[in-house]
């Protein structure tokens, strides 16, 4: 590398170089697909869908919208946006919480659990297409283990 930014940069070997560009091009062609089909299929991007799986899976189909920014990994901006085009499709409304008048809740409403029941058999379908296929069981195995010790370096 010709940038000179100090003796103590680690700098990439080149087999580290491959495999940090290798999961880049993997990870993005493979959201990238899983998204495209989303949209062409259920009209929805992956952000959407996941956050009404997110909502399907709380207790009574309803979270804090702080809460679900966390689980999405969403900024609250991004998501007070995404839950506002969700409202406009009827699959989501926002209370007002209970517990702290600031706050809001976010919950899904039945035509949204429609909506994620009908787009959810197209979309595992395609992450065992562009995922799971081109794995061998072992290295499924591999992969779960990388991202959970990536998940818990980076979270916690």
């Amino acid at each position: 590398m010709s940038v000179m930014l100090g003796a103590m940069t680690r700098w990439l070997d080149p087999d580290e170089q491959r495999t940090w560009r290798a999961y880049l091009t993997a990870s993005r062609a493979l959201m990238d697909a899983l998204d495209r089909e989303l949209q062409r299929d259920a009209g929805m991007p992956h952000a959407y869908y996941e956050i009404l799986v997110r909502l399907s899976e709380a207790p009574d189909r309803r979270l804090r919208m702080s809460e679900l920014a966390d689980v999405t990994g969403s900024s609250r901006s991004r998501l007070s946006h995404a839950a506002a085009r969700l409202e406009a499709s009827g699959w989501v409304h926002r209370e007002e919480c209970p517990t702290d008048r600031r706050g809001q809740v976010a919950v899904l409403t039945d035509a949204g659990f429609a909506a994620l029941a009908a787009a959810a058999p197209g979309h595992v379908e395609g992450v065992r297409r562009y995922l799971f296929d081109a794995l061998s069981p072992a290295q499924a195995d591999q992969l779960r283990r990388i991202s959970e010790a990536l998940a818990d370096h980076l979270t916690g």
